[in-house]
């Protein structure tokens, strides 16, 4: 499903207004009820990631830390069937799981138990698209040698995001290739196919293999 700017402008106007619960996700669809209950779905999670993002920081100080934390630790004892993590989270408007994160970190460093980020992550292996191609095809006249599959609706903040950290990475590394937003994305920013990128929102069933193609000749 495709959407204008002006569309998603809407969605992301409206979703700003209410608070991400399901109420709220109910709501976006009765307001929006043309709209494929997928693509909302996916909208919605990302709107309330960016929002996240926004707050994370405030939410990670340290005198925010103690703060959460001596809350739930009251809050639990006065009763322990009390769902304190999720009542505090909605409370300040974070995410329950991350919320749940920064108290059992605090729990961690008390007991010197808190294990670096750093040393969880992979080494020494480059970003790679999903599929990449023994053999170019051309799909709707752009050859196309590598294929990015994303399960998300394609903003234009998140796809400027993957242009930087991979797609352009990709064209440099591979030549043109595909990316298809399973969940749509807005129409505008398919503006990059003569340079290599082509946007799709389903796998593309015109294909055209080039060696099968020049065989013919």
């Amino acid at each position: 499903m495709k959407l204008s700017k002006a569309q998603y402008d809407e969605i992301a106007q409206f979703l700003g207004h209410v608070q991400p619960t399901r109420q709220s996700l109910r709501k976006l669809k009765e307001k929006f009820p043309s709209q494929s209950q997928s693509t909302l779905l996916s909208i919605f999670s990302q709107e309330y990631q960016k929002q996240i993002k926004r707050t994370h920081a405030k939410h990670h100080t340290a005198e925010a830390a103690e703060t959460y934390y001596q809350r739930y630790l009251n809050g639990v004892m006065k009763n322990a069937a009390a769902p304190v993590l999720l009542e505090l989270a909605n409370e300040v408007d974070f995410a329950p799981s991350l919320m749940a994160r920064i108290v059992l970190e605090r729990f961690l460093q008390e007991r010197e138990q808190a294990i670096p980020e750093d040393q969880l992550r992979a080494k020494g292996y480059d970003k790679t698209p999903d599929f990449i191609l023994e053999v170019p095809v051309a799909v709707e006249g752009h050859i196309i040698h590598w294929i990015e599959s994303k399960a998300s609706f394609g903003d234009e903040s998140s796809h400027q995001a993957y242009l930087q950290d991979q797609f352009w990475s990709y064209w440099n590394r591979f030549g043109p290739g595909l990316v298809i937003y399973w969940y749509g994305f807005i129409e505008e920013l398919d503006c990059h196919r003569e340079r290599g990128i082509l946007l799709k929102d389903c796998f593309p069933t015109d294909i055209v293999t080039l060696r099968h193609s020049m065989a013919q000749r």
